[in-house]
């Protein structure tokens, strides 16, 4: 049986892999550390799980539910737009509920790209994007994020790179709090983003999952005036409410765009099980003590990632958001992978090499929050110690 040729290209993701590696060595008594992957380990609000299991219990909750989600959600999820983000959006047209931000990634893909166009890509970046982009038969072109440009997007670069590209381009993926970096947003920046599009006649895509991780001011590119024209926005419940596991996720944008990623959706699944979405619904609610609770969790976790990034001789910024911190590595090591296995294999810990992100990632490393506090000491001790 042959390959689909749409699969060219397209490896094992990373982590898979990687993690079959970490189930040996554990096998083999190493007692691996895991710092690599962004799975939040906290539960979700107490009344979130009290939600689902009540509504669960009802007897009229288990058929199809509507492939443009319950009225419910939609509705918590424009009022929670409008008092965090300060963006209007009318939940019967703009909001479009996903089984997991990653998948609005694809059907966003499958919807607009397709042969012989092609799709800005950050390096570094989240490589579903790159991966969504080449399924969809589209070719993803490249544009570098610079620590010395605050990771930034350097728009002469994407002017050329729409000027030069044999294909034409009919997109760009963002992502601010940026993932793997942690570079922070500013309406400048989205300004420039959502008129750069329009002169380019081009969509954007943001993936916004992060902005309530170790951040006091929470933003959303619809923000900008008449932003809806060019740019989707994609956001989830997974870092910032735990619930990771329950795959809630969101699509924002114009009625047009979102009536054209359900006709692709619609044909990909048949709805998301009511009581999650009311749970959802619930958590939508969860006031500033919510994320304040969570942030504190974050925070000590971080100033302990930063003390084994001392220990790496790592260098890294203090200003950073999101789950992860992101450092460059000592010369000593050849490259991110060399750093990763090093403190592998020495140190029986796993951190993530940056360079799976891209290739302006190769001198980087990326350690996750998203472990206890005991394990991130234990990980600094045999850091010292090897």
């Amino acid at each position: 049986m042959q390959l689909a040729k749409r699969l060219d290209g397209i490896g094992e993701y990373y982590f898979s892999q990687k993690l079959r590696e970490i189930d040996e060595l554990n096998k083999q008594g190493k007692n691996i550390i895991n710092l690599g992957i962004g799975s939040p380990d906290l539960p979700p609000h107490p009344d979130v799980i009290k939600t689902l299991q009540e509504e669960s219990a009802r007897p009229n909750v288990h058929s199809y539910q509507s492939y443009k989600g319950s009225p419910v959600l939609r509705k918590a999820i424009s009022d929670w737009y409008r008092k965090w983000y300060n963006v209007d959006l009318n939940p019967d047209t703009e909001i479009l509920p996903l089984i997991g931000s990653k998948e609005g990634i694809m059907h966003i893909s499958m919807t607009y790209f397709e042969e012989n166009t092609a799709v800005l890509v950050p390096n570094p970046g989240y490589p579903t994007y790159s991966s969504a982009v080449k399924l969809s038969g589209a070719t993803p072109v490249y544009y570098s994020l610079k620590e010395v440009y605050n990771y930034e997007p350097n728009f002469e670069e994407l002017e050329e790179l729409i000027r030069t590209s044999p294909k034409r381009v009919k997109g760009i993926f963002v992502n601010y709090p940026q993932m793997p970096t942690g570079q922070l947003p500013t309406m400048e920046l989205f300004d420039n983003l959502v008129a750069f599009a329009k002169r380019n006649e081009i969509l954007v895509i943001h993936d916004n999952p992060y902005s309530f991780i170790l951040n006091d001011n929470p933003m959303s590119m619809l923000a900008v005036d008449q932003a809806k024209d060019c740019v989707l926005e994609l956001n989830s419940l997974s870092k910032s409410h735990d619930m990771a596991g329950w795959r809630v996720g969101m699509l924002c944008g114009a009625p047009e765009r979102v009536n054209e990623v359900l006709r692709f959706k619609s044909n990909m699944d048949s709805g998301m099980f009511l009581p999650i979405q009311l749970a959802a619904a619930k958590a939508l609610t969860l006031g500033k003590d919510w994320y304040e609770q969570v942030n504190s969790v974050y925070r000590t976790r971080r100033e302990k990632v930063f003390q084994l990034l001392d220990a790496l001789n790592c260098k890294y910024s203090r200003k950073q958001a999101g789950l992860f911190v992101w450092a460059g590595i000592e010369e000593r090591f050849r490259d991110c992978y060399d750093c990763a296995d090093t403190v592998l294999y020495k140190s029986n810990v796993f951190i993530t090499p940056g360079g799976i992100f891209g290739t302006e990632g190769n001198k980087y490393v990326r350690v996750s929050l998203c472990t206890t506090e005991e394990n991130i000491d234990e990980a600094i001790r045999r850091i010292k110690n090897s």
